[in-house]
């Protein structure tokens, strides 16, 4: 065993004497944690998302509430999403299917440049989707397959409980539900005000909100983190921040909602 710790030693660590100066140097490491974003249901179970996917799937439920589209119908474009694109946008697919719902230019959905267009795919899911009768009385793998005409009509059952619990997290049915872990914001890839109002219909995301609101708007921020640059989001005293990838109460619970920057050292 001793012998055994001295080698794991050697590949960690090796000693240069220069001019009587000691120097160690790291040659093996612990790979730093990968971000990633983690939606809770409201029985415990979770779901791991990339930060791709949860910034996809901010965008859709968004777009979903701009349009006055009910959660059920946020939950059926999620699952269809999974499904068919695992919440990527995809530049490509089955013959000229493309983006995030694999929509085809040649069957009418938009040119390749809408369709690949998360916003402007979004919004023409929920709008075929609305144009299907008897929809909202539907299980979402039938709502779904009404939109798709998917070959294989019983795959969308498969993400239901995530889409579920995606959808309440980012319209904020359940508080704090989505969180983001071991994020480096830095410069902003994006400006959050045309965002904010081609995805929400608003840019007026600080101050005060009612609570299903502004949970719904926090919750796309933290989604949208790294895309904006942000290190922290509060909503009605609770925070969460880029450092800590966690939702923590310690404020007023004032209905106000903030977001960011925690300065940085150095």
């Amino acid at each position: 065993m001793r012998s055994n710790g001295r080698a794991l030693l050697a590949l960690a660590l090796a000693v240069a004497v220069v001019a009587g100066v000691v120097t160690w140097i790291v040659l093996a490491g612990k790979p730093a944690p990968q971000p990633v974003c983690t939606v809770t249901a409201a029985d415990g179970e979770s779901f791991g998302l990339t930060v791709e996917q949860a910034r996809n799937a901010a965008t859709i439920a968004a777009v979903g509430q701009r349009l006055g589209m009910p959660d059920h119908a946020v939950t059926v474009a999620l699952a269809t999403a999974a499904q068919e694109s695992r919440l990527e946008n995809l530049p490509g697919g089955d013959r000229d299917s493309a983006g995030l719902f694999q929509q085809r230019p040649s069957q009418g959905w938009g040119s390749y440049a809408e369709v690949t267009d998360p916003v402007y795919a979004a919004t023409a899911f929920y709008q075929r989707l609305r144009e299907q009768p008897g929809w909202a009385d539907l299980t979402v793998t039938q709502a779904a397959q009404l939109v798709q005409r998917s070959a294989l009509p019983e795959a969308y059952a498969q993400w239901e409980p995530q889409a579920l619990a995606t959808a309440a997290a980012l319209t904020g049915a359940r508080p704090g539900a989505l969180t983001c872990a071991h994020l480096s914001p830095g410069a902003p890839d994006a400006e959050i005000v045309p965002v904010a109002r081609a995805e929400l219909g608003t840019a007026v995301l600080s101050g005060p909100h009612s609570a299903d609101e502004g949970w719904a708007f926090a919750t796309w921020l933290v989604a949208n983190a790294t895309r904006f640059g942000l290190d922290a989001v509060t909503f009605d005293g609770v925070t969460w921040t880029a450092a800590s990838g966690k939702w923590t109460a310690g404020g007023p619970r004032d209905g106000v909602l903030s977001l960011h920057r925690i300065p940085r050292q150095g």
